[in-house]
């Protein structure tokens, strides 16, 4: 009996010393951001921050997360979610500071457009380089993305070294090249010196930057506020064409959603179903992004949630390589529903003699609509030189924008959008009044 309470003691007394060594634990100590120094080659003397979650990976991916003009890799890090990201699927992300014009990257330097060349781009794939070396990092698993500056960035990361990074998220930024000199860089000017050159323009520039490259070319995904004051909207049209040629894909989407509202997906798929390029148009937004979980849809994108790349949901529907920039219309509907009820948002977005137009169709009916033609009159003399999500054809001052394929049917109670760009001289006024399928259309 008296081995028994001596056992039953000693288990007692264990599982006290248990318990209060739990009690006692210190709390796991959060990972921080810090500096790295001699990470290698910086022809652009660029910093180096770097955030390693505390359950990283054994062969992380890579995120390098870059910053707008005037900010800093710190300041990215705090302003943005990649490093809480980070901690849910532990991979590391590289937040590099700018050191040059007001602490913008170099986008305008013909160094910065070539593979190689002695500036950022160079400095940026050293932090890569070190990553992968010290920290096991993944070269399969190489990302960028980057706000303002940093999305140019994005993009000429992507032109430059394509073997390198595997898909890109661009948040309102410009194409690859779309700089000729400093000069004609005004991060504050809300200028548009990159529209108007065609898809294969675009794709050819950065094709150039590795003539031998063959493929695969990086995912990209792209984002633009319709209300930006500093990079005009007009520059999303610009890298979608640039990015969709360099994938050999249609400028016609193959889907087309709106995930949340006010945002509107536009989606270019391979003929597998996997999306190449995928462009969000923010309504409203200005320059302020990414915001409300747009970091994590970017994630999402690279296919570091476990989700794996984005799919088109209709596969079948994916659209040749088309040269031309406009948009077909589908077939129209064989009875399409006259008299809708329904009301048009019309939005522009103008500068100097150009404009890009966001048209939105709400079906205020009870019945769906299946099959649509929007009709208006210009009140000056505006041109449609391209479009997407429609079909337009202009005769005089009178516009008719036709459904595609993929967005014939609008529910009731459901919308649907499309979008143009136009040229004008004099004043740019808006459309007094639309008409869906003959029947006139409250506008708001």
């Amino acid at each position: 009996m008296k081995r028994l309470l001596a056992a039953f003691a000693g288990v007692c007394a264990a599982v006290l010393c248990a318990l209060a060594a739990l009690v006692a634990a210190p709390p796991a100590v959060a990972a921080t951001l810090t500096e790295v120094t001699n990470f290698g080659s910086n022809p652009g003397n660029l910093r180096m921050h770097l955030y390693v979650p505390n359950n990283v990976q054994q062969n992380p991916a890579i995120v390098l997360a870059m910053h707008t003009c005037g900010g800093t890799g710190p300041g990215f890090y705090s302003s943005t979610e990649f490093a809480s990201l980070a901690d849910r699927y532990g991979f590391i992300v590289i937040y590099p500071s700018a050191s040059k014009k007001s602490n913008c990257f170099d986008n305008w330097s013909e160094a910065s457009k070539v593979r190689g060349g002695q500036t950022d781009p160079v400095s940026l794939m050293s932090m890569v380089t070190y990553v992968e070396q010290q920290y096991h990092g993944d070269p399969n698993r190489v990302y960028a993305t980057g706000s303002s500056s940093g999305a140019m960035m994005t993009n000429a990361m992507l032109a430059l070294y394509p073997e390198v990074f595997k898909a890109g998220a661009a948040f309102m930024g410009v194409p690859f090249t779309c700089f000729p000199n400093e000069a004609a860089y005004n991060p504050a000017g809300n200028s548009s010196p990159c529209v108007g050159k065609t898809a294969q323009q675009w794709g050819d520039a950065a094709r150039n930057a590795n003539p031998g490259y063959r493929g695969p070319w990086p995912r990209m995904q792209l984002w633009h506020g319709t209300s930006d004051t500093v990079v005009n909207y007009a520059e999303l049209e610009e890298e979608i064409k640039q990015w969709t040629n360099v994938h050999g894909l249609s400028q016609t989407p193959t889907s087309t959603d709106s995930p949340q509202s006010g945002w509107n997906r536009r989606r270019y798929a391979d003929a597998s179903g996997t999306v190449q390029v995928e462009a969000y148009t923010i309504q409203g937004a200005g320059h302020s992004l990414p915001a409300g979980g747009m970091a994590a849809v970017a994630i999402q994108f690279f296919g570091l949630t476990g989700s794996g790349p984005s799919q088109s949901p209709s596969p079948s529907a994916a659209v040749s390589p088309s040269a031309s920039p406009s948009v077909s219309p589908s077939a129209s509907p064989s009875n399409p529903q006259q008299g809708a009820s329904c009301r048009i948002t019309y939005r522009a977005n103008t500068w100097n003699n150009g404009f890009t137009a966001d048209v939105t169709i709400t079906n205020t009916g009870t019945a769906p609509v299946n099959g649509w033609t929007v009709t208006w009159a210009w009140p000056g003399n505006q041109q449609i030189v391209g479009a997407w999500n429609a079909g337009i054809t202009q005769s005089g001052t009178q516009v008719t924008a036709r459904n595609v394929s993929y967005n014939a049917a609008i529910s009731a109670g459901g919308s649907t959008s499309f979008g143009f760009q136009g040229a004008y001289s004099g004043s740019n006024a808006t459309p007094a009044g639309f008409a869906l399928n003959g029947a006139a259309c409250t506008t708001a």
